[in-house]
This record gives C-alpha cells, structure tokens and sequence, in this order.
C-alpha cells in the first residue's frame, strides 16, 4: 500500500510504500522517547520525498552514522536514516496522513541499542532500486 505523509507545516511531504498491517517499533532510547517517533523502517526504494529537500537539516549524534532530518521550519523529524538501517529509510508511523490497518508496535529497546540492533537489519532489505530521495522536488505545490 501506498501512503503519503509529511512535516506539521507541509514544507516536506513524502510517499511510502509499506506492506499490510506493518510492524512498528516503540524505542525507549532518549531521542525516541523524548520526541515520540514510532519507527516504520522500510527499504530506501520504498520512499520517495516529493517536496521540501530544502526544507531538511540533519542532526547527529553519538556515532554519527544516523542521519535524523527534520523540518527547519516546524521542526517535525517525518523520517530519517538510521543508524541500524543506513540502506533504509525510517518513517515516523504518526507522520503519515492516515493510519494503515492492523498496525503492530512492538516495544524495541533502544537503551541498549548495542545488543538489540540486529533485530532491525532486516527491515531495509529490497532487491529494488536506489531511493528517490536526490530526485525530489525541491518545493511543494500547496
């Protein structure tokens, strides 16, 4: 199924295609916790950002490997590349403009991160195409 999504001012809109009743994980690491991001981690072809590549910054920390983008302007993080998954692409399940059905949040404990982050590996697998990500307009139409 086809989904579309974006950052609260619309300056970033996106689409992901995910499979029925996804699988979701509810982190408990501080930067999760804190912002409330429900990770719907999906193979880079699946996504394509439609509008607003200018309107991203990215933010890193500890190891630097994850590239956590949000909006500049309203400070939405819709998605990001994780640092589990650096071939896939981390949509914020509550970033989407309507819910899928049969959603499953499964708890993942991001505390321990170290121990726990293979479980994830194989979310981003796809023997698909690159992602669109650098072919994205560079302004929404709204």
């Amino acid at each position: 199924m086809l989904y579309q999504g974006g950052c609260h001012c619309g300056a970033v809109r996106f689409e992901v295609e995910i499979p029925d009743a996804p699988e979701v994980e509810d982190c408990n690491c501080s930067i999760c916790r804190m912002t409330g991001y429900l990770h719907l981690i999906v193979p880079a072809s699946r996504f394509r950002l439609l509008c607003g590549k200018q309107a991203l910054t990215t933010y890193r920390f500890n190891t630097g490997v994850a590239q956590h983008t949000f909006c500049r302007f309203c400070g939405i993080k819709p998605f990001y590349v994780p640092r589990s998954n650096p071939d896939g692409i981390d949509v914020n399940l509550r970033c989407l403009d309507r819910m899928p059905d049969g959603v499953r949040i499964v708890p993942f404990d991001g505390r321990n991160w170290e121990q726990h982050a293979a479980r994830l590996a194989h979310k981003s697998r796809d023997p698909g195409s690159a992602s669109a990500w650098a072919q994205a307009a560079s302004s929404c139409g709204s």
